[in-house]
């Protein structure tokens, strides 16, 4: 994730601990860190995305996980001490015993965060959420009105997310919009970011679309349209932070954005620059993101670098437990699981050796790791050091001699 907010503004944040070093939970460096984990309960869903990455459909699927599994997935999780499960699905509120988990997480210590498309909070499942301490809800919405509607393939989305939305702030539950840019939605970011403001919404993550699922038949945002976004969501921070209103306002799955954001400040000679540049270095991008910084367990218990990277498998959790597969205890995964971590420990000559395409001599290397390794491993046939795709940066940026160390 790259915090816009706090980067180009200064503004502390409730994350910079786990992502830049920085603050009173710092970690000593950023792969050391315990995996965000991603956690899909169920892939049943009553809405059908075009963007779907798990592909999930109002159906039953067979080999979910137990409730008794499901337990002792949560008490694994806690005693390892990951910073933050990340709850999803499908839609986990469909889940028949989504909040005896969400009770069972909290009472285990667990910072939890709900992913979900917002149509099933009503007034009384938003009050427990805030009951059981919930740390936030991320609601995904990909347009106003119809165009969200058209995403989701169901008339009527658009205005039930907006009541999950307003019923979780009536009772003061911590909300944030998750959209997907993608070539469908990109030209209406304006009108979402005030749809941001009017819903007095807290945090809000960009994601940059990766081919997955359904996803797949979508198309990653060009290099024009990737900078125009960057650049009005930037916009949109200065604005936010003049009036004093601290909003978190994140990117997701494209690492090149720090980079970007630091050609843009040197450009304009930036007062930030300098602490800027400090904390994407330290953060590493990709190469502590995926397999190292984030991982997932799916709705059949098999666990993955993270959500997306499902035609990787490094265990089962009904089989060994999540805590001893990330730690390389899975003889049969143990050497994909390195080669996906030693990215970002290479040598520059090592690396350069190995990548290849437009990575191959980029001079940000340090501060975007190499894109989103997956992405990249989907457009290279499983190659994980090919280039990633959805890079937007031009090659004079790429050579920009701020990069170097």
């Amino acid at each position: 994730m790259i915090n816009l907010t706090k980067l180009w503004t200064g503004a502390a944040q409730p994350a910079d601990g786990l992502r830049y070093g920085h603050g009173s939970d710092a970690h000593r460096t950023a792969d050391t860190r315990k995996p965000i984990t991603v956690w899909n309960i169920t892939r049943t869903c009553n809405l059908r995305c075009v963007h779907c990455y798990s592909d999930s459909n109002a159906a039953r699927y067979p080999g979910e996980l137990t409730w008794k599994e499901m337990e002792t997935v949560v008490a694994d999780l806690a005693a390892y001490g990951v910073p933050s499960l990340l709850l999803s699905g499908g839609e986990p509120m469909i889940h028949s015993r989504f909040f005896d988990l969400v009770d069972k997480a909290s009472q285990a210590g667990l910072k939890l965060t709900i992913s979900t498309n917002g149509t099933l909070i009503t007034e009384e499942k938003a009050a427990l959420l805030k009951a059981a301490e919930v740390a936030y809800v991320g609601i995904s919405l990909d347009g106003i009105g119809r165009i969200h509607d058209e995403f989701r393939r169901k008339e009527g989305a658009f205005d039930a997310a907006v009541r999950g939305f307003k019923n979780c702030h009536e009772v003061g539950q911590k909300t944030g919009l998750r959209l997907t840019l993608t070539r469908h939605n990109v030209e209406n970011i304006d009108r979402i970011l005030d749809f941001i403001e009017e819903q007095e919404i807290q945090r809000v993550c960009f994601y940059h679309l990766v081919p997955a699922g359904r996803g797949s038949e979508l198309q990653v945002l060009g290099a024009d349209e990737a900078r125009g976004a960057i650049d009005t969501l930037i916009t949109r921070v200065e604005q936010w932070h003049a009036q004093g209103i601290d909003r978190e306002l994140l990117t997701v799955t494209q690492p090149a954005d720090g980079a970007y954001l630091l050609v843009r400040m040197e450009r304009e000679n930036h007062p930030n620059l300098a602490e800027a540049r400090r904390l994407l270095a330290w953060n590493g991008g990709g190469a502590n993101s995926s397999g190292r910084g984030i991982g997932n367990i799916d709705t059949q218990g098999n666990v993955h670098p993270d959500q997306f990277w499902q035609s990787v498998t490094l265990g089962n959790v009904k089989r060994m437990p999540f805590s001893e597969i990330w730690e390389g205890a899975n003889p049969e995964s143990a050497p994909m699981l390195n080669s996906i971590r030693s990215i970002g420990r290479l040598s520059p000559e090592d690396r350069q050796s190995r990548l290849s395409g437009p990575c191959a001599d980029c001079q940000w290397f340090g501060i975007c790791g190499g894109g989103f390794r997956t992405r990249a491993a989907f457009a290279n046939g499983g190659d994980l050091w090919g280039s990633d795709p959805g890079c937007y940066l031009r090659e004079g940026e790429r050579q920009n001699a701020l990069a170097v160390a």
